[in-house]
């Protein structure tokens, strides 16, 4: 009885496991825009990680796109 409710277990994380591999293979990436690049590469260059990183490409983007839509 036991191996059965072991097996039966085994069989429910198998196929759990498995779907959520699935899920995450068929979503493609999105192309990243030229300001994204463009800010990742100079968060790169002051050495930014985490949080610091994370609002520095968020103001450098917000800054580039305003910047780009004034001179259009």
């Amino acid at each position: 009885m036991h191996r059965l409710v072991l097996l039966a277990a085994a069989a429910t994380v198998t196929a759990f496991c498995a779907s959520a591999v699935a899920q995450g293979a068929t979503k493609a990436a999105a192309p990243r825009s030229p300001a994204s690049l463009e800010c990742s590469k100079q968060a790169d260059a002051k050495g930014l990680h985490g949080k610091e990183r994370k609002s520095f490409r968020a103001k450098c983007k917000h800054d580039l796109t305003k910047t780009a839509k004034t001179k259009s």
